[in-house]
């Protein structure tokens, strides 16, 4: 099956089948999730003799049962196809080709009772953890077979502006699928967070103690507190202001001990239908290793062609700037989004650059359940560790 014919199918699976399935599933009780997201990724990557060409079909089917004296029950299973297999999955063995992390894989995603009551909530089972901006921990929903935790978590509201959370995680289950070796791991983690608003932002405090028995070298042990807001500075015109600073120690199954920091500032202006950022974020090396994020949602930070998904040994310093607009177009489609970013990479006291980096995405909804995406990154290495590269995607999503 040639890149265009298979993406012409995908399309037309998405665009009839999935639309048909939901107008049938209208009279069920509790709630449907039915979801499929199609997509190319083509990449060009210097030190390869052939481009990626991805082109898979992500779907997801579930259902919640309605609630029960604030019980539910969610169960949902996930499939990833690829239509087009002419990439390195990190499980096919196609290695003269570079990396797309979409393996092909049929897993069960979630599998979670929920309770919900006046003062908090709790879940337990398979489940989606997004802590904060996802900058430590999330579901990695970029990628077409998302991450998820065999986990316990409980929230505590004790008032309208303040919230507590505790989770333990007993198993990730990674985005690289069962048939990688390190698809899973087994872990014996502890997340700890607090949340306050006041009038001039949210303030959030958290340790996470991350213990790997199946990848030791990710244990860590993360303390630190974040703070963000904005401030009106006429009708329609505001400042925003982001501050972060965490601490980072080995813990639990760590080889090796170590002591690294974390530091991310941004200020910007934001409007009704535009804004602008610019911004810093330092994640320290000591020569031996890196600042680890071994549970975020990685491909949202330091650029989208996913140079550094592991901190160099050196550290990396990402200076940024970051903006966007809402557009509107006439129904049945939703306003058109835009949003371009460009990165400059360094070490992380600035003395050795790494590259720079341009992101450019516009998405529009096509109609209430379909949406479109086109998106790419163009990364220009420094060094010859971090080779040149351009990444270009093309989404279509139905949700129901």
């Amino acid at each position: 099956m040639t890149h265009a014919s298979g993406l012409l199918l995908g399309a037309a699976l998405v665009a009839f089948s999935a639309p048909a399935a939901a107008h049938a599933a209208e009279d069920i009780p509790g709630k449907l999730i039915l979801e499929m997201r199609l997509r190319s990724e083509t990449v060009d990557q210097d030190g390869f003799s052939k481009d990626a060409q991805a082109l898979t079909l992500r779907t997801r089917l579930g259902y919640e049962t309605p609630a029960w004296n604030g019980f539910k029950l969610l169960v949902e299973g996930e499939n990833v196809t690829a239509l087009n297999g002419d990439y390195n999955s990190s499980t096919n063995g196609k290695v003269s080709y570079p990396v797309v992390s979409d393996p092909e894989d049929t897993e069960l995603n979630r599998a979670q009772v929920s309770w919900t009551g006046a003062n908090g909530d709790a879940v337990v089972g398979r489940q989606r953890l997004i802590l904060g901006n996802a900058r430590f921990v999330g579901n990695v929903g970029f990628r077409q077979n998302e991450q998820t935790f065999d986990a316990v978590k409980a929230s505590f509201r004790p008032t309208r502006d303040l919230a507590f959370t505790y989770a333990y995680i007993d198993r990730v289950h990674r985005i690289f699928g069962d048939d990688h070796p390190q698809g899973e791991w087994d872990s014996d983690s502890h997340l700890l967070q607090a949340d306050l608003k006041m009038g001039a932002g949210q303030v959030t405090g958290y340790g996470y103690l991350l213990d790997f028995e199946t990848a030791p070298t990710q244990s860590s042990a993360t303390w630190g507190a974040r703070f963000a807001g904005s401030r009106p500075l006429r009708d329609g015109l505001s400042v925003t202001y982001e501050v972060e600073a965490a601490r980072q120690t080995d813990y639990g199954a760590a080889p090796t001990a170590f002591e690294l920091g974390y530091v991310a500032l941004a200020a910007g202006l934001k409007g009704k239908t535009r804004w602008v950022a610019v911004g810093v974020e330092r994640l320290d090396g000591d020569g031996r290793r890196g600042f680890g994020t071994p549970l975020a949602t990685l491909h949202a930070f330091q650029g989208w062609a996913d140079v550094f998904l592991n901190t160099p040994v050196g550290g990396i310093r990402d200076l940024n700037l970051r903006a966007g607009a809402t557009l509107p177009l006439e129904a049945p489609a939703g306003p058109l989004r835009v949003q371009a970013a460009a990165h400059e990479f360094s070490d992380d006291d600035g003395s050795m650059r790494y590259g720079r980096e341009f992101d450019v995405q516009v998405a529009a909804p096509l109609s209430k359940m379909v949406s479109a995406e086109l998106k790419a990154a163009l990364f220009d290495g420094a060094r010859p560790a971090f080779a040149d590269r351009t990444k270009v995607w093309l989404t279509l999503e139905f949700r129901y």
